[in-house]
């Protein structure tokens, strides 16, 4: 996730250089998987992955944690016609997770700066793919229409793994065969450097603070294609709308057919404006 100091406000939400194993292409789609929802490019959103699920926004889709939201919470957002996006790190360990266990010391380099307990990972290795594989299985399992799998742009934050974006865009439309395959949507999180090369990969697009740093720009082909571009800012003058900050902010959103929010950096739900 993009790293930003904020106010108390706004308080913070989530090595080895050995052999790399060769890419390895995504399975073919099972038995019956003949597509996976298509999100439009005027789906509104809510983004919450700590705490207790608030499920009351009416909007078109939640962005949820793959691992940690309750199946009740699932099925209650199924009931409203809610669709839901499942999150998980797929550039990052987190030493929290159940399966972290399964990561080689090989897979890990440097921390992530500014987000204890995570460090990037070889994204070229046979065993994190496989371990990612597993985590989209848990998604289908699980009911998920979609999956928004973070930190795919390892490439340009210093890794401590020798990926550049020849094997980040590998890995990521890796990623989008594999989601595919399985029946789920899959948003490309941030990585604009690489909107051209991936946009077609992908079906809708999660980006954080493309306002505050005057990239949504590169989002025009996404949003010409019909795909949503679903946003969030963090600025505390976009929270407090210091001298209209977050008006203006809205203004740009909806003349860009982006649907931003802003939001507390911990995705908790303790602060939420909608720009739709």
């Amino acid at each position: 996730m993009t790293v930003l100091g904020l106010a108390a406000l706004l308080s913070g939400c989530g090595g080895g250089t050995g052999p790399a194993a060769a890419a390895q292409p995504a399975p073919s789609a099972p038995a019956g998987t003949t597509g996976w929802w298509k999100p439009s490019v005027d789906n509104s959103w809510q983004w919450q992955l700590r705490g207790t699920i608030n499920t009351s926004y009416a909007v078109d889709v939640y962005d949820i944690d793959l691992f940690d939201a309750p199946d009740a919470t699932l099925a209650a957002l199924k009931a409203k016609g809610r669709r839901v996006v499942c999150y998980f790190s797929a550039g990052g360990s987190e030493d929290w997770r159940s399966d972290f266990g399964q990561f080689l010391p090989a897979d890990m380099g440097n921390p992530l700066k500014g987000w204890p307990g995570e460090r990037w990972l070889d994204t070229r290795s046979a065993n994190v793919r496989r371990i990612m594989l597993a985590r989209l299985d848990l998604a289908a399992k699980r009911g998920c229409d979609g999956v928004e799998p973070d930190n795919v742009e390892g490439y340009s934050n210093n890794p401590g793994f020798p990926l550049d974006a020849a094997s980040q865009i590998d890995f990521n439309r890796f990623l989008a065969d594999a989601a595919h395959a399985r029946g789920l949507a899959v948003a490309l999180k941030n990585d604009s450097v690489q909107l051209d090369a991936l946009g077609a990969a992908f079906d809708f697009a999660v980006n954080e603070q493309c306002h505050e740093f005057n990239e949504c720009g590169a989002y025009a082909g996404f949003i010409a294609a019909g795909k949503p571009v679903l946003n969030a800012e963090y600025a505390s003058s976009y929270a407090l709308n210091t001298a209209g900050a977050r008006d203006a902010l809205c203004q740009s959103a909806r003349a860009a057919r982006m649907h931003t929010l802003v939001l507390p950096l911990q995705l908790d739900d303790s602060l939420r404006f909608s720009c739709d």
